[in-house]
């Protein structure tokens, strides 16, 4: 009998983990079949409705400065991983690596400043804006 080595891992905790899955698999679902709720209702085979009757189209339309948010939060959370992940690494990648991630968030903080300044943030309605018609509303309202 030969011994396994480094290279060839045995196949045995493979072949048992793939067995223990397709075990659980088949007694969820077996469970789930005789245990689940039936139900026949007007709307039970329409989709993403669970039963509740439509309202509307689902096509709704966003704007353009939705996508930009959303891009946006997209890579500043990308970049909060490689912060934790220097954060964990911080007593191995000493000065250098302080030195690299300072240079990191003061891009960050320089790109955040610039689409702050282009307005790449502002989506909603101007809050200065909706402040003068509120205030203005309230004296039209009392010199009544």
């Amino acid at each position: 009998m030969t011994e396994p080595n480094s290279m060839n891992p045995p196949e045995w905790p493979f072949l048992v983990y793939g067995a223990f899955v397709f075990l659980l698999l088949t007694l969820i679902l077996t469970l789930s079949y005789f245990l689940g709720q039936r139900h026949n209702q007007r709307a039970t085979g329409h989709p993403y409705e669970s039963g509740i009757l439509e309202t509307g189209s689902a096509r709704l339309r966003f704007s353009a400065q939705f996508y930009l948010m959303a891009m946006m939060f997209v890579i500043f959370d990308i970049e909060v991983v490689f912060i934790v992940l220097w954060a964990l690494a911080f007593n191995e990648l000493g000065w250098t690596g302080y030195i690299a991630i300072s240079i990191f968030i003061g891009l960050l903080i320089a790109v955040l400043i610039y689409e702050w300044s282009i307005g790449a943030l502002d989506f909603g309605p101007d809050g200065k804006k909706l402040l003068k018609a509120y205030r203005k509303l309230n004296t039209q309202k009392q010199g009544a």
